[in-house]
């Protein structure tokens, strides 16, 4: 059986009856749906969703200032004066 990645669960067909129940009881926090006692899907708020996504664009950036430091010999330097 696969690790249940959240506190609380509800099956598929409690979704179905009343989704607002679900999403009030959880008090913010991750669902996971099951769906015959498995992990079919995880209900977040949107508020999480939009954190996670910022934070996958900040570890995007810092991936890429970590691949353009090894480019920084090849740098000219500028003085803002002269743009």
């Amino acid at each position: 059986m696969k690790a249940l990645l959240a506190e609380l669960s509800a099956s598929i067909t409690d979704l179905k009856k009343n989704p607002s129940a679900i999403i009030t009881q959880s008090s913010g926090q991750p669902v996971v749906i099951l769906n015959h006692n498995r992990p079919a899907a995880y209900l977040i708020p949107a508020e999480t969703y939009e954190a996670l996504l910022d934070h996958l664009d900040d570890l995007e950036l810092a991936s890429l200032i970590q691949e353009r430091e090894s480019e920084k010999a090849q740098a000219v330097s500028l003085d803002f004066d002269e743009l």
